[in-house]
């Protein structure tokens, strides 16, 4: 599942507010807003996607998420996994303990919690 950062940016304002007209977006932007045809044109495409689906109300639609944000995030992970870790989590993790993005005693306690769900 990949997004472009513009159609991410829409889609974090279904995440957060629920369904939305495509004029009820333009409220969320501030002024130079983008115009109302270019976001139309955005939403149909995610819609395409398969990441948002609409309600007809007479001539209008109103989209609605059909794709969640943890659904979304975890595609993500797995995809930049794939592509930038040669699909090893374990290198991956490596990664951040080497960049000293997570420490040793935040990775403990990760641990932890992951043997305590699988328990």
């Amino acid at each position: 599942m990949k997004l472009t950062a513009k159609e991410e940016e829409i889609m974090s304002f279904f995440w957060e507010k629920g369904p939305l007209f495509v004029r009820e977006l333009l409220d969320y932007y501030n002024n130079p807003r983008p115009h109302f045809n270019t976001l139309s044109t955005i939403v149909r495409g995610l819609e395409e996607k398969g990441f948002l689906d609409h309600k007809a109300f007479g001539n209008s639609h109103q989209y609605f998420a059909v794709v969640s944000r943890e659904e979304f995030s975890k595609s993500s992970l797995k995809g930049v996994i794939r592509k930038y870790y040669s699909s090893s989590a374990f290198t991956a993790v490596s990664s951040l303990i080497e960049e000293e993005a997570i420490s040793l005693s935040e990775l403990k306690k990760l641990i932890a919690e992951v043997e305590r769900k699988n328990g």
